[in-house]
């Protein structure tokens, strides 16, 4: 009994652990002049949402490369694309609405 006991509180502790890793930099913007932080901001939720299509370096994988997306589209346009889908692409409906124009305005810039 003991030994399960262990056990239990042994892999609790192990996945708790891995689970508690917090997000070290969210309010490390001291570096950052005023356009900094919506870049970062920006490139935080393409990475959280948009990076395993579309590739790390936005070059394309699973979904076209959108390193150059801002010559193709304005950002209210990249907010109707992340909100809807297009082509392939699904609608992303657990971006926010905040999140989404961040992101939109970010990618607008890649030109």
């Amino acid at each position: 009994m003991k030994k399960w006991l262990f056990a239990v509180l042994f892999g609790s502790a192990l996945v708790l652990g891995a689970c508690g890793g917090g997000d070290d930099d969210a309010n490390n913007s001291g570096n950052n002049d005023g356009g900094g932080e919506t870049a970062s901001a920006g490139e935080e939720i393409y990475e959280d949402n948009c990076a395993a299509c579309h590739g790390a370096d936005l070059a394309g994988g699973g979904g076209p490369a959108l390193d150059a997306i801002g010559s193709k589209y304005s950002a209210d346009e990249i907010v109707d694309i992340i909100h809807n889908g297009i082509g392939g692409m699904p609608a992303q409906k657990q971006v926010s609405d905040d999140d989404a124009q961040t992101l939109a305005d970010w990618l607008a810039e890649k030109q």
